[in-house]
């Protein structure tokens, strides 16, 4: 935990690494190339065997997949998220508890929901491991479809770093990944991040190619490059949500519908921000409370959390504010992909796969989204804004 804490502490600063100082030196507080590398070292010296560091003793496996990359993975229309599934910063993570993600798993599957996403910094591997443990031992998880995502942390730099880590990823699942994302735009080394992507396909080794918090710009400039090589690019997995909702007025997902590719909504919930159990006197804990606590304190959320209670009620048989946040996500032509830790969690998600909402009600929810004080802000999120090497702008919200 306290080297991915380290690993998260210097994003920021490598975010803006991008400006220079008039001298042509690097501007104050920021962090050149050779600077952010001469720190692995210090941060990075547990993370080469846990998440797949570039190794001469990393052999290629048996393709998983047709070598091919001409075909694409048909993305369902629901999912769920597994970040928490081993991570303790944010959620707590105790591994006592993992029978109740098992309970979740298998309930999932068992209602036909078996698309699953995950990524190598989830628990450092460990929610990956969780979900290959799950699936070997589920005999109805067979069709199961995982994603899981390649974290661009600035000591990789080659497109063997890429294949390097989905090969430790396959491992941890036991199984073939079917989508491959880059987690978070680089400060640098994109393109040989997409070069490692469509070698990744090109070699049978993932079934789908896609990327995450990718800006319109970005998005375009990856799909273009895949396309030359004749592999599309599936999708762009990016925060949304009635407390989050940039990407439908930044162009984002315009730029998404343009070209095909399928958004899949990180965070419908807003952290649990839209299921309505906090209160002043019951707060979540870590670092969701201060987020909690500056929702609360605005009058704005208050009436959005009324809005999603009213609807909820009015024409859809009480379903929650929870039901009701994820049934705008999937009206908004997206596919969420919502945590779940419990069984009763697992139930309510699901659930909002059989609500449909009107346009009215779709109105009604953007307005009150509107009339919210953001509490989450695009700039505030450490990834990098622009690629030092290239200029181009690799993310949006």
């Amino acid at each position: 935990a306290r080297v991915l804490l380290a690993c998260v502490a210097v994003l920021p600063q490598l975010g803006g690494c991008v400006r220079s100082a008039p001298n042509g030196g690097q501007a104050r507080g920021q962090l050149s190339r050779r600077s952010a590398v001469g720190l692995v070292p210090a941060i990075g010296s547990a993370l080469p065997a846990a998440l797949g560091a570039a190794s001469p003793l990393l052999q290629p496996a048996a393709p998983a997949f047709a070598a091919s990359g001409k075909s694409a993975l048909q993305i369902p229309d629901f999912g769920i998220g597994a970040w928490a599934w081993g991570d303790s910063l944010f959620w707590g993570y105790d591994s006592k508890r993992d029978g109740d993600l098992r309970e979740v798993f298998d309930y999932t599957v068992s209602e036909g929901v078996k698309f699953f996403d995950t990524a190598e910094v989830y628990g450092i591997g460990r929610s990956e491991t969780l979900l290959g443990d799950f699936c070997k031992a589920n005999p109805g998880a067979a069709d199961v479809r995982i994603a899981t995502k390649f974290a661009a942390l600035p000591w990789r730099t080659k497109p063997e770093t890429v294949l390097a880590a989905a090969r430790k990823s396959a491992d941890r699942l036991g199984r073939p990944i079917d989508l491959y994302q880059i987690h978070f735009p680089g400060a640098w080394a994109n393109e040989a991040y997409w070069d490692g992507l469509a070698q990744a396909v090109d070699e049978g080794l993932v079934g789908a190619a896609g990327v995450s918090n990718y800006g319109k710009d970005a998005l375009r400039a990856c799909h273009a490059k895949l396309a030359s090589r004749g592999i599309p690019l599936v999708s762009n997995q990016i925060q949304l949500s009635l407390l989050y909702p940039f990407c439908l007025s930044n162009g984002l997902k315009a730029a998404c519908d343009d070209l095909g590719v399928r958004v899949l909504a990180y965070s419908p919930l807003c952290l649990g921000l839209l299921t309505g159990k906090y209160t002043e006197t019951n707060l979540p804990s870590g670092p969701r409370k201060a987020l909690a606590q500056k929702a609360l304190a605005d009058p704005g959320y208050k009436q959005l959390m009324a809005t999603l209670t009213e609807v909820g009620a009015q024409g859809h048989s009480g379903a929650s504010p929870a039901q009701v946040a994820l049934a705008w996500t999937i009206a908004k032509g997206t596919t969420p992909i919502p945590g779940a830790r419990t069984l009763s969690q697992a139930k309510s998600n699901l659930a909002a796969r059989k609500l449909v909402l009107s346009t009215k009600e779709v109105q009604q929810l953007d307005a009150a989204s509107a009339a919210v004080t953001p509490i989450l802000s695009p700039d505030a999120n450490p990834f990098p804004k622009v690629d030092k090497d290239t200029g181009l702008r690799m993310y949006d919200s």
